[in-house]
């Protein structure tokens, strides 16, 4: 079983490598590694170039313009030829290099059309410091709040290609609503693998501003209504809170 891991990039000198070496390290080796870049400025690619060797064949990339992240990562989901699709954003990485390989086990073992997994927030200088524990649970109800971390999210190629990709619609909380499309409009199987594989250094688009926050809410309700699922307006509230939870018992 082939997975495709695709990270998306612009501008990442500062941390691609960390991102790029904890794919290249992974013990399971049919992995299709596929960078999208924005076309950076900085030294981004000079460090894909000096990676692409070393991959074997195994790596695609382009560099050109493209309209936002979620653009860049269905552009990348499109190139993708495995069998399961995997993102990982430029400055995160995986916690073990057996990440992947505890990954394409469930799918195989648990036949299902999705795997999520566990994730930790961390400082961005002190990767060692975990600022929240993203602990997802095996509870399946986004009207509570509870929804996959998205780098913590893999998908079965088919299931983007039944189901489409991301919806551009969303500036912000279009991972959100994919997730929500997937797994309560279509319902698809999934498998809950409760193990910490990702580190993601703490910041995110949704979360950088006091606009940003107050957008996020909304396309998240909009989502709701997009996919014809009832929500209360309170909905957004209940996540917080359990973020809250999060940070508390970190």
């Amino acid at each position: 079983m082939k997975i495709s891991i695709v990270t998306v990039c612009w501008n990442s000198e500062k941390y691609l490598k960390t991102a790029i070496e904890s794919v290249l390290n992974q013990t399971y080796k049919d992995i299709e590694y596929i960078i999208i870049d924005g076309l950076s400025t900085d030294g981004t690619l000079d460090i894909i170039k000096q990676y692409e060797i070393l991959f074997d064949g195994r790596m695609k990339w382009v560099s050109e313009k493209d309209n936002g992240i979620y653009d860049a990562m269905n552009k990348g989901i499109n190139m993708s030829s495995g069998d399961v699709v995997g993102l990982l954003n430029s400055d995160d990485f995986y916690t073990s290099d057996s990440a992947l390989e505890k990954i394409v086990n469930c799918f195989i073992e648990k036949k299902v059309d999705s795997v999520y997994a566990n994730l930790y927030y961390v400082k961005e200088l002190d990767t060692d410091k975990i600022i929240r524990r993203w602990k997802t649970g095996k509870i399946r109800a986004f009207k509570k709040g509870w929804h996959p971390a998205h780098p913590a999210f893999f998908v079965k190629k088919e299931i983007y290609e039944k189901y489409g990709n991301f919806n551009l619609n969303y500036r912000i909380a279009a991972d959100f609503e994919l997730m929500l499309r997937f797994l309560e409009k279509y319902f698809i199987s999934t498998h809950y693998m409760n193990e910490y594989i990702v580190k993601m250094r703490l910041g995110g688009e949704s979360n950088k501003s006091f606009e940003n926050i107050k957008k996020g809410k909304d396309e998240i309700l909009h989502a709701f209504k997009s996919n014809n699922i009832p929500v209360s307006f309170f909905y957004p509230y209940k996540r917080w809170m359990l973020k809250i939870y999060q940070y508390l018992n970190k």
